[in-house]
């Protein structure tokens, strides 16, 4: 079983410097509902002032793992 997670993904320049600001705005049983979603939420304080290519639908299949392979930390300061 497949699911579709949307994000609301950008750069944002700060104190620290330039990094990407993402929030999750939902998961979905279908990619039809995610873009559904997009929709709803594409006018709403926060996200009309962005560019709709800011949204992006990441599909996973359930009961499966996603860091098969580790990570790597990165850390920002100044």
């Amino acid at each position: 079983m497949k699911i579709y997670v949307l994000w609301h993904v950008y750069k944002l320049s700060d104190d620290i410097g330039e990094h990407d600001e993402e929030k999750l705005v939902g998961i979905y049983s279908t990619e039809i509902k995610a873009r559904d979603a997009i929709q709803k939420h594409k006018d709403l304080e926060g996200f009309r002032d962005l560019p709709l290519e800011c949204f992006e639908i990441h599909e996973y299949e359930i009961d499966r793992s996603s860091w098969n392979d580790g990570f790597t930390t990165v850390r920002y300061g100044k």
